[in-house]
């Protein structure tokens, strides 16, 4: 059963740390940029690969550190991600991220158990955003399904979401009766078939 409760960050507002500068630190680094453009990012890495170079370019919200990993690197972060093709050097990140005083959320990569959150799939249309979570089992299909939502939602939803929200600022009267208006409006989405 998966218990994970998500959440969308707003990634601008935290101070984002990835270990590694190779393919997996590539992938991590380009996942967070795709849906969080404006992300605060410290990368540090022994070799930064040329490919996360170039990504980087004319980013001043990400900073490039060429060097070894050392627990002073955690000062000041509060979300960690581990993407070092070494594992003994992943879990020595993981152990420094989780000491009494740091209270700093780590994902490493490829291990689960020690993970605070996982960076699941995301469908994103306009400000339409959807994310897919397997629990960490199954990352291949949770790609396929964000493939699918891609293709089955509209690229002209932002169009509707942003006519929702004029309606919606339009509504008087409480919480609740804004909600059944928004409800009565909307159910017409479900297609249920009887």
């Amino acid at each position: 059963m998966n218990t994970l409760y998500p959440i969308f960050l707003k990634t601008e507002n935290f101070n984002i740390l990835i270990v590694g500068g190779g393919i997996v630190g590539t992938e991590k680094l380009s996942f967070i940029l795709k849906n969080s453009p404006d992300a605060n990012i410290t990368l540090v890495a022994k070799e930064i690969s040329q490919e996360i170079r170039s990504i980087v370019d004319y980013r001043p919200s990400i900073v490039l550190i060429e060097k070894a990993f050392e627990s002073s690197d955690l000062e000041n972060k509060q979300l960690v991600i581990a993407a070092t093709a070494d594992k003994a050097l992943n879990e020595r990140i993981y152990h420094a991220a989780k000491a009494k005083a740091k209270n700093i959320l780590i994902n490493v990569a490829d291990t689960p158990e020690l993970c605070d959150f996982y960076l699941g799939s995301i469908v994103t249309k306009g400000d339409l955003k959807i994310a897919i979570s397997t629990n960490g089992k199954s990352p291949t299909l949770s790609k396929r399904i964000r493939e699918f939502f891609e293709d089955i939602l509209p690229d002209n939803i932002n169009e509707l979401i942003l006519n929702l929200n004029e309606y919606r600022k339009t509504l008087k009267g409480n919480f609740e009766e804004k909600v059944d208006a928004l409800n009565e409006i909307t159910k017409s989405f479900k297609n249920k078939k009887e």
